[in-house]
């Protein structure tokens, strides 16, 4: 542990004695490798956790019949940009701009959702199509998502967009000066 060596020298006739310590700290050294050894071996890391996904069965031959009344269709576009539409594609639908803002979709999605509710008599038949174009970024998709879950929505799916939407998109571009 600690050792005390003695040196005696002679000076003019008197001896004087120095001591010099050393000491050892392998023990305590040992005693910390134990201690972080322990620690690290009774100490569990966080489990990474995972966002559920369902995924629809696709070998469905009759596909329930949807309330086009009750279908929102919403597309992602770049520079934060949402358009949508009510029902479907085929109609002709007004193609209408919103934001990511408290006023912006999620104000859309509550009226939706409520003018569902009056029409059908429950809310979860509404339904909801989210289609992110190429040009949007993953923020904006995981804002929709949030904007889902926010409000409650049951019933909704992420789709590509069609030639259609491609072209829609294309026609609703703003002019830029």
């Amino acid at each position: 542990m600690a050792d005390i060596q003695s040196n005696s020298s002679a000076t003019h006739g008197k001896s004087i004695s120095r001591r010099s310590t050393r000491v050892d700290l392998t023990p305590m050294v040992d005693l910390g490798f134990l201690l972080i050894t322990f620690f690290v071996f009774t100490s569990s890391m966080k489990q990474p956790t995972v966002m559920q996904v369902d995924m629809p069965y696709d070998k469905v031959i009759d596909p329930t019949p949807v309330c086009t009344s009750c279908v929102l269709t919403v597309m992602l576009d770049k520079d934060d940009r949402i358009l949508y539409y009510e029902g479907a594609l085929e109609n002709h639908p007004v193609v209408k701009e919103t934001g990511y803002s408290a006023d912006g979709i999620r104000k859309v999605l509550i009226e939706k959702k409520h003018a569902v509710q009056l029409a059908r008599g429950r809310a979860d038949a509404f339904i909801l199509i989210i289609k992110p174009s190429d040009e949007s970024n993953f923020k904006n998709f995981v804002d929709m998502v949030d904007e889902v879950t926010i409000n409650n929505i049951k019933r909704y799916y992420m789709d590509e967009l069609s030639n259609a939407d491609k072209q829609l998109l294309a026609a609703q571009k703003p002019v830029l000066q």
